[in-house]
């Protein structure tokens, strides 16, 4: 999975696996989210949003079912 750093004050960077369709977000915190089911119009659109924290709390969170970790 390759990570691409995000311009967010909550997110740094995120990684998409078309294969598995499961998308991992790491905070700046360091703590990381996958999330699994998830489209690739939807990891683009993330990586692509004007606000990505808005983004990600209005189309990914509570949205997909998730682990913590990669």
């Amino acid at each position: 999975m390759n990570f691409v750093n995000v311009v967010s004050s909550n997110l740094a960077r995120v990684g998409y696996n078309p294969s598995t369709r499961e998308m991992t977000v790491v905070f700046h915190n360091q703590r990381a989210y996958t999330y699994s089911g998830v489209p690739e119009s939807v990891y683009t659109g993330l990586i692509s949003a004007g606000s990505v924290g808005r983004y990600f709390h209005s189309f990914v969170q509570n949205n997909y079912p998730f682990r913590h970790g990669f």
